[in-house]
This record gives C-alpha cells, structure tokens and sequence, in this order.
C-alpha cells in the first residue's frame, strides 16, 4: 500500500498584515488627523462654551487656540509615547486623554469637581484599554510582535 509521505514543514512565519497606504499617504496622516480632529475638539469647546448663545470673538478665539494646543499635544504624545515602557504608553495616552474630556467637560458649565472625577473616569477606562492592547501586542521591550 503506498501512502503519500509527510510534507516537509518549514518554520511558520508569522503574517503580516498589509499595508495599503503609501508612505506618502502616512506622512499626511501623520499631520492630518490630530489637526482634524483637533478643529473637531476645538469646535466642540467653543459650542459648550456659549450654551447656545450667539458666538462671539472669544468664542471663535477659544476654539481656535483649543484646536492649535490639543492638536500640539496630540503629535507630542504621539511622538514621545513609542520610545516608553508600555505601562507610560498607556499612562500618557490615558493623561491626555482626560485631561482634554475633562477640559472639554468644564465648558459646559459644570463645577469643576465634577469635571475633574470626569477627567480621571476617561482617563483610567482609556488606560485599562490601551495597556491591555499594549501588553497583547508588545514585548517587555516595547517591540511589537508580529
């Protein structure tokens, strides 16, 4: 009886996902989405500022500077985060991130105790995220693993 042999394995591997944007198109990003999303922020600090109220000067001025300093602090993080240990990773991602909900949230009129529970409430739902993806997806060095 003739049996087909086992076939010779090599070692796995690991796949890689694709990329389908050009390094060109990663540069634009790179700059593009914490500029919009920081018009996006500061549009929604000048709307919680007024109350519905006519916009004014300090309004737009408001919303203007909002966006110039989230959109700065955004490529900053994004640029200083990488280099850390994973468990800063998450605490600067998360410190960032509460601190601009809790801005956002002061604006709209609220005390200001109750902007800062806000603040810490994001910021520790968004570090328990991203350090669970952080430890899933990197090494105690901070490499990624593929």
């Amino acid at each position: 009886m003739a049996h087909a042999a086992p076939a010779v394995r090599t070692p796995a591997r690991p796949a890689r996902t694709p990329d389908i944007f050009s390094a060109r198109t990663h540069r634009i990003a790179r700059w593009a989405v914490p500029v919009g999303t920081g018009l996006v922020y500061g549009y929604w600090v000048a709307a919680n500022n007024r109350s519905g109220g006519p916009v004014t000067g300090w309004n737009v001025l408001l919303g203007f500077v909002s966006t110039i300093v989230f959109a700065a602090l955004w490529m900053g993080v994004a640029a200083l985060a990488p280099h850390m240990m994973r468990e800063l990773h998450a605490v600067l991602w998360a410190v960032f991130a509460g601190c601009a909900f809790g801005f956002l949230y002061a604006n709209t009129g609220t005390s200001i105790l109750r902007s800062v529970w806000m603040g810490l409430v994001i910021g520790a739902i968004t570090f328990a995220v991203l350090f669970y993806r952080f430890y899933t997806h990197e090494d105690a060095a901070g490499h990624r693993i593929r």
